[in-house]
């Protein structure tokens, strides 16, 4: 076994001798692909794939080297370097240079193995691809991974559709059925589809396998007809199902050593028609048995437990195995090595006892010994040993008795005995007798050569000539025809040689080889002189059957003369096409047995038997054509009797016109190689030859000027189509943007009635909105005039309770005046009891100051306890802002314009109280002049006391300097709080917009300046409490529009009541001082 190491090499050849496989167990050549170098290893080969010649093959190994070895060639060479492992291969594309290689990044790959380049990168799969099938056509390939299976177009390497399936099913494989368009797909759950290549449409479904089987596919082929599925898997069962019958055929259970299936793959035989009947099955064991699907017997084995199998492919030509060893190297088997032991024809089964003749062995076995007076007695001297050497004598074989010899021992006299006595060779062993009968030699390698050089030129167009339904029929037709012609050059040249083989090649069409020898053995034997007359008919032959005629049946001779009928009228047709047009099946088998067991020219016989027998329908016939018709159509005539006239005719025919005079003897063909046949005139067929090759030249110079013609007027016609087609174009684009513009204007109308619908829906949200909004903000007026109302009536019960108290204060003061007037009066009554009074007084004085600190001690305690209330309320408003934020933000605007105008009248109020308040003031200083008139009068009374007082209002003065620090400190205490809370309320209203706070704090900064100023104006001496700033504070507060007038009305009712009251007190005093000089005087 030679074996070839890569290396480093880049190309090369593959073996350097001619390999010799059969005794190296089938072994071609073993592959290894080695690395030298610090750390040196052997690169594992994993896939493999044969192209569709099957002399070619790739190799894709682990580290993404592909080689392609030529194996008639003799020649390898790296043709890419992919850097990736490869999961598939496939090298039978349409374009026979490219090639598709699946890698470990779940990509697929096209190319080129001449130029080396990159045609194509196709994406898509999510895990390894397992398999790549290619359409027969090679424009379409199919990828399946475990999740999908995608289709792709070849001449686009574009996706044109993808196999989704549910997770939980997973993808077996995705493969084409050969000759056909039949998309087969497997899946893990035993379920096998067939769907149509061309509308994707499921064409059938195989139904489940038996109940209880526990087979579960993995593996699958099919034969290279497209009939015959094989599955198999974990078990040591197969499963063979028709798919033309959609039903299980036979379940195969392999040998107990078997139990698991890896891979399964039909061989190819190029005599089979295509029905494949040896299954290579490659099992767990690493062994690939090839077992015959129909005997089911198994046929060889190829590998060994030491050296397994891992993975293997047949070429398509049925001539060698490429098989990935476990050792990761590469093996090429020769197949007919493998078969040649199967291929040997089989023991004969029609065996003939032969019967010995008596009088040979008599003088042998017994010896005869005469004594003197003794009878003579016959004497078997050593009877044991002379029996057995008498029981195989040399035996003197004639001639003739080694003419009479056939293979597989028969006995050519016996069979003709036979064939006399029964008329016909049984059925059953007809084939086997032939074959005997003509001693076949099958030379098989001889008719692999002439079968390798393809078909012959002068039948490559045999179907337009001969149109037989029958595809297979025609093709074995065409290649018998073409052996032929490869044989001998004169079969490539005759007419009738298809017609005159077509009766062998129907009969023998399972089996090329013995349809080739047979046919062979006919044209050599029993049409001797055929080809001397070419391209004539066989005239010496012709002449033979005529004279032969002549001898036996002058009358009928006699007739076809009279009507200028020749031997090429009635006996060429019967000849040239071996009586196949004349004759039933049975017939002609009947009368071929009896022309195989004579002699040659007992075929002429049988010839000149027909016409014979034929006469009485002959001498009516007066036409031509009607001669014509009947020697090339069926007719009513018993077969048995041309034979027997046939023998009659060799019996009774003189030997100078005897054929067998002319013809030679039976000479069967040679074994290992075929004989030279060159009995015809050479010079013509070479001529011929030479004429049909000019002819050819002739005529394929004629069909590339026409080709040139026709394709300048395609070209003129594709231009003229163009044209029109870009015409038609234009004007369906024309069409096309018409209709596409008035749907867009549909679209664009149905678009704006969407619009306009829309915006009646926004509308009526909107109004529905609105509505929303305008409740709540009815409820939210509504909760404010709520609210409102309960202010006024808190407010009405201040006003009502400030009147109350104001009408208390009135009184009092009123009652106070009186008492001053009482005083007065009494003064003068009582002025022994002054210092009495004047301590009253001083001590009425301290009560009012400290009457006033307490008023201004509770109005800072008041005005803290706001400050303290707005803090706390500060987040509970800011909520409530927040919450009620929409509310008011449309009520804002009113509500501002609203207070405006509230102010803008309180501010006139205010102006016009001011001016009645400065009235008031105004009197109070007249009061108080006269006041300070009447203590000047008495100062003079009093300075003595003075001095005593002085000391104790020095000191007086200090703690009230005292205080009106403490008053400041508070005082600025209370303002900076409040700008604090001011400043607070701008940063509120700036970022949320909450700008009532800072009115609110204004309005308190401004009613404090206002308690102050009220405070100051009360802590003067001599000031009455009628103008108190609660009523201002109070008018301010609720200066609105609900209970306006009626406040007003009071205030207007109160002011003149204060008016009256105080014309009423200036009359009192204006009255009080007119004595006031007579007391004086008096006094004085």
């Amino acid at each position: 076994m030679q074996t070839l190491d890569l290396g480093n090499r880049e190309e090369g050849k593959i073996w350097h001798r001619k390999p010799s496989p059969s005794t190296q167990q089938g072994v071609i050549i073993n592959i290894i692909h080695s690395t030298t170098g610090y750390h040196s290893k052997t690169i594992r080969f994993l896939n493999v794939a044969f192209d569709t010649s099957g002399d070619s093959l790739l190799a894709g190994d682990h580290q993404g080297n592909v080689y392609a070895f030529e194996l008639a060639a003799n020649k390898f060479n790296l043709v890419q370097r992919t850097a990736q492992a490869c999961t598939a291969l496939a090298f039978n594309l349409r374009r026979k240079t490219e090639f598709l290689v699946a890698l470990a990044d779940y990509s697929i790959k096209c190319f080129d193995t001449d130029t080396k380049e990159l045609v194509s990168w196709m994406r898509g799969h999510e895990s390894s691809v397992s398999s790549i099938s290619v359409h027969g056509s090679g424009r379409y390939a199919i990828t399946s991974s475990a999740d999908t299976a995608q289709l792709w177009d070849l001449d686009t390497f574009q996706r044109k559709r993808k196999l989704n399936i549910r997770q939980s099913v997973a993808i077996q494989k995705v493969f084409f059925l050969p000759l056909s368009n039949t998309i087969i797909s497997c899946f893990k759950d035993n379920t096998v589809f067939a769907w149509e290549f061309d509308t994707l449409s499921c064409k059938y479904q195989l139904p489940s396998p038996i109940e209880g089987s526990a087979l579960r596919y993995k593996v699958f082929a099919v034969t290279r007809d497209g009939r015959v599925l094989a599955a198999g898997g974990k078990s040591n069962h197969l499963h063979l199902w028709c798919l033309d019958s959609k039903q299980l055929l036979r379940i195969i259970q392999m040998p107990t050593k078997v139990r698991s299936v890896r891979h399964l793959e039909f061989l190819p035989d190029s005599f089979d028609g295509g029905s494949n009947q040896v299954l290579g099955v490659l099992s767990q064991d690493n062994i690939l048995r090839f077992i015959n699907i129909q005997t089911c017997k198994l046929l060889f084995e190829v590998g060994t437990h030491e050296e397994g199998i891992s993975m293997a492919t047949l070429s398509p030509n049925g001539r060698y195995i490429a098989a990935v060893m476990e050792n990761g190297s590469l093996s090429i088997y020769s197949i007919q090595a493998l078969t040649q032991e199967i291929n040997k024809p089989p023991p004969p089964l029609f065996k003939v006892i032969e019967e010995s003749s008596r009088s040979r062995f008599d003088t042998d076995k017994l010896t005869v010994r005469v004594a003197p007076g003794i009878s003579a007695k016959p004497w078997k001297s050593k009877a044991s040993k002379l029996q057995t050497k008498v029981l195989r004598p040399q035996r003197d074989v004639s001639h003739e008795d080694k003419e009479n010899e056939l293979p597989d021992g028969l006995n050519k006299k016996r069979l003709q005995a036979l064939l006399k006595g029964f008329g016909e060779y049984p059925t059953k062993y007809r084939m086997f007798v032939w074959r005997s009968l003509l001693h076949l030699p099958e030379n098989h390698l001889a008719f692999s050569s002439l079968l390798d050089k393809g078909t012959h030129s002068a039948f490559v167009h045999l179907q337009n000539e001969y149109p037989i339904k029958s595809r297979k029929l025609l093709r074995v037709l065409q290649r018998t025809l073409s052996a032929l012609a490869h044989w001998s050059t004169i079969f490539g040249e005759l007419p009738y040689v298809p017609l005159l083989a077509f009766p062998f090649v129907k009969l023998f069409q399972n089996n090329q080889l013995i349809c080739f020898e047979v046919v062979a053995t006919v044209i050599v034997n029993w049409c001797q002189h055929w080809f001397e007359f070419f391209p004539n008919p066989p005239i010496n032959v012709l002449s033979m059957v005529e004279n032969i005629l002549a001898q036996h049946d002058k009358e009928l001779l006699q007739h076809l003369m009279n009507y200028n009928i020749t031997s090429q009228v009635y006996a060429w047709p019967l000849l040239e096409t071996m009586f196949s047009e004349v004759l039933t099946r049975e017939e002609w088998l009947k009368m071929f047995d009896n022309i195989f067991s004579n002699h040659p020219s007992y075929f002429l016989m049988v010839v000149a038997a027909y016409i014979i027998c034929s006469r009485a329908p002959l001498l009516h016939c007066n036409q031509k054509e009607d001669f014509e018709y009947f020697f090339h159509h069926r007719n009513n005539l018993d077969i048995s009797v041309v034979i027997k006239e046939a023998y009659h005719l060799m019996d009774c025919t003189p030997a100078d016109i005897h054929p067998r005079r002319m013809l030679d003897d039976f000479v069967p063909l040679t074994k290992g190689q075929y004989p030279i046949f060159n009995k015809y005139p050479k010079f013509i067929v070479d001529y011929q030859s030479q004429e049909r090759e000019r002819i050819r030249q002739d005529e394929i110079e004629y069909l590339r000027e026409r080709q040139l013609v026709h394709e300048v007027e395609a070209k003129a016609i594709e231009r003229r189509v163009e044209d029109e087609t870009w015409y038609r174009k234009q004007e369906l684009l024309r069409k096309a943007e018409e209709q596409r513009r008035k749907i867009l204007i549909q679209e664009e109308e149905k678009l704006a009635e969407q619009r306009r619908r829309l915006a009646a829906v926004k509308r009526e949200l909107k109004v529905k909105e609105l509505q929303l909004l305008e409740a709540a903000r009815r409820r939210f007026l509504k909760y404010q005039q709520d609210q409102r109302e309960m202010e006024l009536k808190r407010l009405d019960d201040e006003i009502t309770r400030k009147a109350s108290m104001r009408d208390q204060e009135t009184a009092a003061t009123i009652r106070d005046v009186e008492v001053q007037q009482m005083e007065l009066q009494s003064q003068r009554r009582l002025f022994e009891q002054k210092l009495i009074k004047e301590q009253e007084a001083v001590t009425q004085e301290v009560k009012g100051e400290l009457d006033t600190s307490r008023r201004k001690a509770d109005l800072e305690e008041h005005l803290l306890q706001r400050l303290i209330e707005t803090d706390q309320g500060r987040e509970h408003t800011a909520q409530r802002l927040v919450e009620e934020c929409l509310a008011k933000a449309d009520q804002e605007h009113l509500d501002t314009g609203w207070r405006a105008q509230v102010l803008r009248m309180q501010r006139c109020d205010d102006m016009d109280r001011e001016g009645r308040y400065q009235e008031i003031a105004a009197l109070l200083r007249d009061n108080r002049a006269t006041e300070a008139e009447l203590r000047d009068a008495m100062k003079a009374e009093e300075a003595q006391k003075w001095e005593d007082v002085l000391e104790e209002r020095e000191h007086l003065a200090a703690e009230q300097a005292v205080t009106a620090a403490l008053d400041a400190n508070r005082k600025q205490f209370l303002e900076r709080e409040m700008k604090d809370a001011v400043e607070l309320a701008g940063k509120l209203q700036d970022e949320d917009g909450y700008f009532e706070r800072l009115r609110d704090l204004r309005a308190s900064r401004q009613g404090l300046e206002t308690h102050q100023a009220s405070s100051k104006t009360q802590s003067q001496p001599g000031n009455t409490c009628l103008n108190d700033s609660s009523g201002a504070d109070s008018s301010a507060q609720f200066s609105l529009d609900r209970g306006r007038q009626e406040l007003e009305t009071r205030e207007r009712e109160l002011m003149a009541e204060v008016r009256q009251l105080r014309q009423r007190l200036m009359s009192q005093a204006q009255a009080r001082q007119a004595p006031s000089p007579v007391d004086a005087q008096g006094s004085s």
